[in-house]
């Protein structure tokens, strides 16, 4: 299943990744990205911009899993 997001939003991005474990998807203007285990995952050969786009999205993973007790 492939997604494509028109614009980069990270808290949505990161809400799909979450709840569909593994996958595909697609953000306009940046590139394709794979995601295993609820987090995306880093391509063999990627630049800055796509590393720091996974790193923020699965900032905002981590930060949606956190639970306040």
């Amino acid at each position: 299943m492939l997604r494509i997001f028109q614009v980069y939003r990270p808290i949505q991005i990161a809400k799909y990744v979450k709840n569909f474990f593994r996958g595909r998807l697609f953000i306009s203007g940046i590139g394709g990205f794979e995601f295993e285990n609820g987090r995306l995952v880093a391509p063999l050969s990627a630049d800055l911009k796509v590393l720091n786009v996974i790193s923020e999205v699965n900032k905002e993973i981590k930060a949606l899993s956190v639970t306040i007790v």
